[in-house]
This record gives structure tokens, sequence and C-alpha cells, in this order.
């Protein structure tokens, strides 16, 4: 597969000050049985992600949740979900608070099964690259994206102005829940059937602007584990 390195979205001089913020990122320096602690710990929510055809309707404990609650983390830390059907396509959705609506919404082209192969590196970066000329919005409210996955180039997609039956159900089961991955109820049960379980990764990421056409999120790994194991970047043609 090739690298990032390799795609042209690396020819895009916006992406260069996200990169050079993966580097200064400090290397944490832990002892042997810390590391150990952290290999066993499994990686963290993409490890998590990576077990969904072994999670069981257990998971399902999530659509219990009453009323929304205040956030354990108090921090300024952006919201990340990824989810979709096992046999569908996998959809991204931002937020500035897990209890307000998502700013950026959008299906992304590919199916959930690749994404899991994508996994496997255990260090997924996503790309989105608008070919908009026009700078008058924010990088982040552009709406059509060329969709890049671990460098290689996997379609276009359109974000969504409003947000679908699916989404919104997705939205109000995982109001009360800063970070986690598992299973959902299906808001209809054909849907199980047809293209099985409704899965979803949710976690906290650092969000950096690089320039006025740039932005990124880091994913803040819960076990504590050195570099992230998730990039999520936006950035803007010049």
């Amino acid at each position: 597969m090739p690298s990032l390195h390799s795609s042209p979205f690396m020819d895009n001089s916006a992406f260069l000050p996200l990169l050079r913020h993966i580097s200064k990122r400090p290397k944490s320096s832990s002892s042997t049985s810390s590391s150990a602690s952290a290999s066993s710990a499994g990686g963290g929510l993409l490890k998590m992600f990576k077990l969904f055809p072994m999670l069981t309707s257990g998971c399902k404990m999530v659509a219990l949740l009453g009323r929304p609650r205040k956030p354990l983390l108090k921090d300024n830390a952006t919201t990340g979900t990824i989810f979709g059907y096992r046999k569908g396509r996998v959809s991204l959705a931002i937020q500035e608070d897990p209890h307000c609506l998502p700013i950026f919404v959008i299906e992304l082209p590919m199916q959930t099964a690749a994404l899991n192969k994508e996994m496997a590196s255990d260090i997924l970066r996503i790309a989105l690259e608008s070919e908009t000329k026009s700078h008058k919005k924010k990088v982040m409210e552009e709406f059509v994206w060329a969709v890049y996955c671990n460098g290689r180039k996997i379609g276009y997609s359109i974000r969504r102005k409003q947000m679908s039956s699916d989404e919104l159900h997705v939205m109000q089961h995982l109001r009360g829940v800063s970070m986690g991955a598992g299973v959902l109820p299906s808001p209809a049960s054909e849907k199980d059937n047809l293209e099985g379980e409704l899965t979803y990764m949710r976690a906290r990421f650092e969000r950096v602007v690089g320039s006025k056409d740039s932005e990124a999120l880091y994913l803040i790994n819960p076990d504590g584990a050195a570099g992230p194991e998730l990039s999520i970047f936006f950035v803007r043609s010049q």
C-alpha cells in the first residue's frame, strides 16, 4: 500500500505545519514495565474498534442512557465519532461538545470492513482535501472533499448540510458518552438484517489549526501510549 508521502495530497503546502506538529509531540520515556502495561492495554480505542466482530449485545447498554450527563473530562478537546453498519459505509462526526450537534458530518467513501483492514497497522490517517479555491469559508465549512486513507485516495464525499435519521440516532444515543467503542441498537430492525449491527468508536481529539487552509485532529489516547493512533486532516488546496 502506498505510504502517505506518496500521495498527491502531500504536495499541498498547507499540510506541512500539521506534519511538523506530529514530529514535535513529546515521546514518553517509560520503563520496561510501563511499556508492557501499555502493550497489554491493547493500544487504546483503535484496538477496541477492531474488536467489533466479537462485540455482543452487551455493548448496547449505551442505549439505556437517560438524560444527558455532564462530561467527566472538562477540557477543550474535540469529540470525534466514527460509526456505521458492519456491511455499510463509515461516517465521521465532529463535535465541539458531546451534548451539541456536530459541526461536521460526512459519510466516507469506504466500507466498515475496509476501515478495519486499514487499522491493521495500528496507525490510521484520514485526510480530507477540499479543492475549492475560494477562501471565504473556514476549511471545515467546505462541502466537497477528496478522501484519503493512509495515503491512498479512496474517492469523494460531500459534507452533509443536515444529518440523516441514522446519524441523529447515533448522536442521540451517545450524548452522554465521552469516549468508547461498541454496538448501538439500530433504528430499524430490517437494517440489522441487511447491513449488520450499528458500530461506533468515539474519542477525544486535540484540535490543531495549521493555517486558514488546514486543521487536524489528533487522537488523545486514554492509555497514555506515545504518539497518535488516529489522525484526521482537513486541507484546502491552494
